[in-house]
């Protein structure tokens, strides 16, 4: 199975966008996907907003998105845009840092007014760093995500129905090859 990496861009100690995360992953790891979850926030901040990939935390969280074959890139909305912190982080990439990878952006918002950020804004980034693939992404509002327990939560039911049609989508994807590639392997 290919990897996982989620990347969430919440500076939020409490994020619902965290937990949709660690419940989407939950289900790729039910499913027997090898995953990891990068929390943008926990990374060293001086280095981060310095523009430095020197610190160890910061070279893992680069090398984890690098070994990945599929990334979750997820982020709260502010002000009709994806997070700053998310931004510092995509910016620490290599130009090409997501080239061939399988992405699927997640993002959680306060009004559907926003909904259209994610294709117009965090899109373009993505496709910019080289994603092989950015797969229709969901969009949750904040009031569909109930918090429960330290780090889990509950998802309104519709809400729930397209995040799991955006995650299969993704894992389709994920794991389809190009015909180009299998003729190429065949030789």
């Amino acid at each position: 199975m290919p990897l996982v990496v989620a990347v969430s861009g919440s500076p939020s100690a409490d994020s619902r966008t965290a937990r949709v995360v660690d419940h989407v992953l939950a289900r790729l790891a039910a499913g027997g996907q090898d995953t990891g979850h990068i929390s943008v926030r926990d990374l060293p901040a001086a280095e981060l907003l310095g523009g430095t990939a020197v610190h160890p935390a910061l070279r893992l969280a680069l090398d984890g998105v690098a070994r990945a074959e599929g990334v979750v890139v997820a982020t709260p909305l502010y002000k009709a845009s994806y997070s700053g912190l998310l931004k510092v982080f995509l910016d620490l990439l290599p130009r090409a840092g997501l080239a061939g990878k399988t992405v699927l952006p997640l993002v959680t918002g306060g009004s559907l007014a926003h909904m259209l950020a994610m294709d117009y804004a965090l899109r373009p980034v993505l496709s910019a760093l080289g994603a092989r693939h950015v797969v229709p992404g969901a969009f949750l509002l904040d009031s569909a995500i109930e918090r429960l327990g330290a780090a889990a939560c509950r998802i309104e039911p519709e809400s729930e129905l397209r995040l799991l049609h955006a995650l299969d989508g993704f894992s389709r994807a994920l794991t389809a090859r190009e015909p180009a590639a299998l003729g190429a392997s065949a030789r």
